[in-house]
């Protein structure tokens, strides 16, 4: 008998391993404590970003973040009674704001996110799920120029990477979409990104399509995995074990315990994420836009238009905040001063966040049946179809085309 692949987690990381798996003729079995598509592959800002090949800890957030933590008009918030359990982490985080650090992660980011949107069209393509899949151009908004230029660092690590754009100066602009504020005098305009119109129906149609393939999909909470000589061979759900070949560990900010388990103590926390969602707005922006000054991204949706982009630290378990809530708003209300809408609905949930900023993607040391697949930070959206094709790669033995060291579990065993 043939045995399963079972896949821990139901988000967009685990879905996409479990489709590719079946393409290769795996059965499989998904797991999640929660319906498919209900964590942060629910809550995301909904674009397939491929040019976000830069991390958060960019040279000079170190002298920043004060600052940042000090004044609420910024995106920046952090749950004080958190900090005696976040500054290990904290501490190694902050370590990779050097310009070195900045450019090896990003060159190992763009391996992941580079070609998002055929990685999306290549894994919708049959499941249902790609009408919720839009081509799209990827917008970033700026003060002026001078603002623009403020963020010449990352734009040449874009440029490193071959993502070219488009300058868009004051009419132009408003010759491209007039829905934004005369504040907003200048725009990057990158081609050939996409959006999808509801990232939690869209994760649920392409679980749907793993169980028309045959795939058992479970709601249930993996509490441990057997391990026997070296090698993974069950995975526990309360009282039950389902017998496996393989292991795919694709839990987001909840990957910690078992990825210990495994041998593999990955400094992991939450990067806390908010969106806000306004339905039935009068004017839509023509494309997914991170508005700079406020770095926000305003995403349109299916009958809505998504707010996304606040970072908070606070670890799992506190409450949502509500100042992250009242900057979104303040932030939309000041880029398109004219938008106005039916109602409003608010979101908090958990993006997995490991220290060096780059996602764990591989098998444990200890038993390399056992494929890690998580710690995509804010982007697990944009590289979770190629995240999950990587896996299946893996377990197929089939050789990647780039160095898979960066993600290797190992780095933190």
């Amino acid at each position: 008998m043939t045995l399963p692949v079972v896949v821990i987690g139901a988000g967009i990381v685990g879905v996409s391993a479990a489709i590719w798996l079946q393409r290769d003729g795996h059965d499989v079995v998904l797991v999640d404590r929660q319906e498919p598509g209900e964590g942060a592959s629910y809550g995301n800002a909904g674009v397939l970003a491929s040019c976000s090949v830069v991390p958060i800890t960019v040279p000079g957030l170190f002298a920043k973040a004060p600052r940042m933590l000090l004044d609420p008009g910024q995106p920046l918030f952090l749950k004080w009674s958190y900090v005696p359990k976040l500054l290990p982490w904290l501490a190694r985080y902050l370590s990779h704001c050097r310009p070195e650090e900045t450019k090896r992660i990003a060159a190992a980011l763009y391996h992941i996110v580079g070609d998002s949107l055929s990685d999306h069209q290549a894994l919708s393509a049959g499941t249902g799920a790609e009408k919720w899949l839009i081509p799209s151009d990827y917008l970033f908004a700026y003060r002026d120029r001078a603002h623009y230029e403020s963020d010449a660092f990352a734009w040449s690590l874009r440029r490193t990477h071959g993502f070219t754009w488009q300058e868009l100066e004051g009419q132009a602009f408003a010759d491209y979409d007039s829905t934004y504020s005369d504040a907003l005098q200048f725009a990057t305009c990158l081609s050939d990104h996409g959006r999808i119109a509801d990232p939690g129906q869209y994760v649920k149609d392409l679980a749907r399509h793993v169980e028309a393939k045959g795939g058992k999909v479970i709601k249930g909470e993996v509490t441990d995995v057997v391990q026997e000589g070296g090698a993974v061979c069950g995975a526990r759900i309360g009282g039950e074990t389902i017998d496996c070949s393989s292991v795919v560990l694709a839990t987001g900010a909840w990957s910690g315990p078992l990825a210990k388990a495994l041998g593999v103590a990955v400094p992991l926390e939450s990067e806390r994420g908010y969106h806000m969602e306004l339905w039935e707005p009068n004017q839509m922006p023509r494309s997914p836009v991170m508005i700079a000054s406020g770095k926000f991204v305003a995403t349109p949706m299916d009958g809505r238009l998504r707010l996304a982009g606040i970072v908070e630290f606070g670890g799992l378990d506190a409450p949502p905040s509500k100042q992250p809530f009242k900057l979104l708003m303040n932030n939309i209300r000041a880029a398109m001063p004219n938008l106005t809408w039916k109602k409003e609905t608010e979101w908090m949930g958990h993006r997995p966040a490991p220290s060096d900023s780059i996602p764990v993607i591989g098998p444990a040391p200890s038993a390399p049946n056992a494929y890690l697949a998580f710690g995509h930070h804010h982007i697990g959206l944009t590289g979770g179809p190629k995240t999950g094709r990587m896996v299946a790669d893996m377990i197929a033995g089939r050789r990647a085309n780039f160095d898979l060291a960066p993600y290797s579990p190992a780095r933190f065993s």
